[in-house]
């Protein structure tokens, strides 16, 4: 699959604007909201299928190798691979899926909201999942934790990023998209 140089350089753009909201995180209820997930959603919504997910994997990239980009400044093979690893392996096949959600539907508020929130729940699946087998819980615990602690809150922000995006795309010019 190739890449315009436009579209390369809205995927790295955007990948650096998935680290920077990845550090902003609000302290509600017992769980925080840390607004990564939101910023995955809402760019893979703006730029589409293809280029919104070479944002996200950029971004799972730049952690890997050390930069501090993924919540709360952390980043490294350890953190791929630890309890929540899962979360931030979730986010590249939820952007697969809200992608292809909105390659195949119309751009209004009512998909882009369906497709974010099939999305942001394949991640919270992904790594619930990986939290099970990596911090060795039972299923009801890692339900609990890991899945049930952050429903409400993703649900609010795949809301939120479904009718954050379809503003902006009515607001800002065409050829600045590439779906």
């Amino acid at each position: 699959m190739r890449l315009t140089l436009h579209e390369q350089l809205m995927a790295a753009t955007f990948a650096g604007v998935i680290a920077i909201f990845s550090q902003i995180i609000i302290p509600i209820g017992l769980v925080p909201w840390s607004l990564q997930t939101f910023i995955v959603g809402l760019s893979v919504t703006l730029l589409g299928r293809k280029v919104g997910t070479w944002s996200v994997l950029i971004y799972f990239l730049l952690g890997l190798i050390g930069l501090p980009v993924f919540a709360g400044g952390s980043s490294g093979a350890a953190v791929l691979f630890g309890p929540t690893g899962g979360y931030l392996i979730g986010f590249i096949f939820a952007s697969l899926i809200i992608g292809t959600i909105m390659k195949y539907t119309e751009y209004t508020f009512f998909w882009a909201i369906i497709a974010n929130l099939i999305g942001f729940l394949i991640a919270l699946g992904f790594g619930t999942i990986w939290l099970k087998f990596t911090a060795d819980m039972t299923w009801p615990a890692a339900l609990t934790t890991g899945f049930l602690g952050f429903l409400f809150p993703e649900v609010v922000k795949a809301i939120c990023a479904g009718c954050f995006s379809i503003l902006l795309i009515h607001r800002l010019p065409q050829k600045f998209f590439s779906m």
